[in-house]
């Protein structure tokens, strides 16, 4: 049973092929900006950033993307009653593929996956440290689009550290533009 639903499984990828092949010639590359704001979820710190993001949009279904970000909103953690210590992220970037649902000509779903490295700093007492990672990041969203150009994406986005067992949990909205 589960070979028989292994070859229908594979020989609708191969008869939908020509035709996703063919969209995808057909329809012209797209440049997108987006410009918003993100949380990110790290243990108990929640840290906010503004983060930007560049991408080309090969057809309706599949895009390369770049991002960066730098820390607007910092949190503390109380290591004594006294003494706390502020976090902030100092930067973050990454690269992602991105896939795309077209629902309807103004509203796309979406998933991507990529590769990114995050630089935190702390202080306290007057003393500044930064630690940094590389991650690889998924995630999924959906993105609305008001007229031709101009809309608004929201997404979540898990950021797997690969010489950490920290994750971030990072949510985000922005206004995006094609050009």
């Amino acid at each position: 049973m589960k070979s028989l639903i292994a070859l229908a499984a594979t020989t609708a990828v191969i008869l939908a092929a020509p035709a996703v092949a063919s969209a995808q010639s057909m329809s012209p590359t797209t440049v997108y900006g987006s410009l918003g704001y993100a949380n990110a979820s790290i243990d108990d710190l929640n840290l906010g950033s503004i983060q930007g993001r560049l991408g080309a949009r090969f057809g309706q279904y599949v895009a390369i993307e770049g991002e960066v970000a730098g820390g607007v909103k910092e949190d503390s953690v109380a290591v004594t009653p006294a003494i706390s210590v502020d976090f902030k992220v100092k930067s973050q970037v990454a690269v992602y593929a991105v896939g795309f649902l077209p629902v309807n000509p103004q509203f796309d779903l979406l998933a991507r996956v990529g590769y990114g490295h995050s630089e935190i700093e702390a202080s306290a007492a007057g003393a500044t440290a930064s630690a940094d990672g590389d991650s690889w990041n998924y995630g999924v969203g959906g993105q609305y689009f008001f007229d031709e150009k101009n809309g608004v994406r929201v997404d979540y986005t898990r950021h797997d550290f690969k010489d950490s067992s920290d994750d971030a949990d990072v949510w985000a909205v922005a206004y995006t533009r094609k050009f």
